[in-house]
């Protein structure tokens, strides 16, 4: 009896944490990597909305007549409803990043379903949408989080790109030159809107990197816009 218990928990701890595998790009599948056959680019930010500097992002986004996916932290959302409502005012999507930024594999399935919940309530509240996305803290998921996604009708999906725009040592050059790497028809990019959860003024870098990255994109004949036209899960055919 003693063996079967061992074993049961041992299988339950698997099925938690093994999904914590995808963290490492290579093991990603086209669509949890949001991976697309189309030429299309999906532009995502994470951690906010930040009244410190979202606004900023949603003022050069405008300029540029570019939406993107906003994956907002519930405890964020909630200091700054008004963000979140002129977000998707503007043409742009939100998606759940969490209540707070904690590892998913650190929640135990009730608090980590109750937070998930608790976002996608707020998101509606504030904004009149449901969401449709989920991307979990640090690109970390676990079975917990599989599961809740299924109850909350959320698709979860991380990035093939990044520009590493949360450290004090990034630079707009740095952000540009990170994002090139992973450059091509059908990714998904994730950028920074909020330093709360990085180096303070980080998202400075990424701000000043986005006008050339946008003149990047739409000079390879890409399509920049959300995760809702992207097609996700599509890989890009090599011929």
């Amino acid at each position: 009896m003693k063996r079967a218990l061992r074993t049961a928990a041992g299988m339950g701890l698997a099925a938690q944490l093994l999904p914590a595998a995808t963290a490492w790009g290579p093991l990603r599948t086209p669509g949890l990597a949001g991976r697309s056959r189309r030429p299309h680019l999906a532009l995502t930010f994470d951690d906010g909305p930040d009244p410190a500097s979202t606004p900023r992002f949603l003022d050069l986004l405008a300029a540029h007549e570019v939406r993107a996916t906003f994956f907002v932290l519930g405890r964020m959302l909630d200091r700054a409803p008004g963000l979140g409502a002129r977000i998707t005012a503007e043409g742009h999507e939100l998606g759940v990043h969490g209540w707070d930024h904690v590892p998913a594999v650190l929640r135990g399935p009730r608090r980590l379903r109750s937070d998930l919940r608790r976002t996608v309530a707020l998101v509606r509240e504030t904004a009149g949408v449901d969401p449709r996305w989920y991307r979990p803290p640090y690109g970390v998921l676990s079975g917990s989080a599989l599961a809740a996604c299924v109850d909350l009708g959320l698709r979860p999906v991380l990035w093939t790109a990044w520009g590493r725009d949360w450290t004090a040592r990034a630079s707009a050059e740095s952000v540009r030159r990170t994002v090139a790497h992973g450059r091509a028809a059908g990714a998904t990019v994730l950028l920074h809107d909020s330093d709360c959860t990085a180096a303070p003024g980080a998202w400075r870098a990424t701000l000043g990197a986005l006008p050339d990255l946008l003149r990047d994109w739409r000079a390879a004949g890409l399509t920049v816009g959300p995760l809702a036209e992207h097609v996700v899960g599509q890989p890009r055919s090599s011929t």
